[in-house]
């Protein structure tokens, strides 16, 4: 098998190893989702192992001499002869090197926004703990209490008072 072939079956193989299956099929939903997600996964497993088998083999060698002892060696010479000629084309990805750029950089976006989403998330889960405990004092915090720990609620409702505005 050409080395180009060979590359291809080596990376289906390994990219059926990274798929997660059995989660992916835990967040279908609807039924027919799921018949289709089964269709989908018997289809894959089927090229791959085709991709593993068929096309991942060096074809045997030819027992040139067992044909000439049954052919005749003429007719054998003239079908090694041109069995030798035949120059199976090499392929070359045209492909990979136009998207590869583009898709470098999406995985720095995509590693950036997921950098983003951890900060946030910690973010929005130390608010969830603030909130949880604002609730559990909320019923026998003081005003004073209150304004510690939100000095700029206090700021402004001073420059209220302060100005007369008692908002209406």
């Amino acid at each position: 098998m050409s080395g180009a072939g060979k590359k291809v079956v080596d990376v289906a193989f390994k990219a059926g190893k990274n798929i997660d299956w059995d989660g992916m099929a835990k967040l279908l939903v609807s039924e027919e989702a799921r018949k289709e997600f089964a269709t989908l996964h018997r289809a894959f497993d089927e090229v791959n192992t085709q991709l593993q088998t068929k096309f991942s083999q060096e074809p045997e060698p030819i027992d040139w001499e067992y044909y000439r002892q049954g052919i005749g060696s003429r007719l054998v010479d003239i079908y090694k002869q041109a069995y030798d000629e035949i120059k199976i084309p090499q392929y070359v990805d045209n492909v990979t090197p136009q998207y590869k750029p583009k898709f470098d950089a999406l995985l720095v976006e995509l590693k950036e926004a997921e950098q983003k989403s951890w900060e946030e998330t910690k973010r929005l889960e130390k608010e969830i703990v603030e909130v949880q405990e604002l609730k559990k004092k909320l019923s026998t915090m003081t005003a004073d209490e209150y304004f510690e720990k939100h000095p700029e609620l206090k700021k402004k409702f001073d420059d209220e008072i302060r100005n007369d505005y008692w908002g209406y």
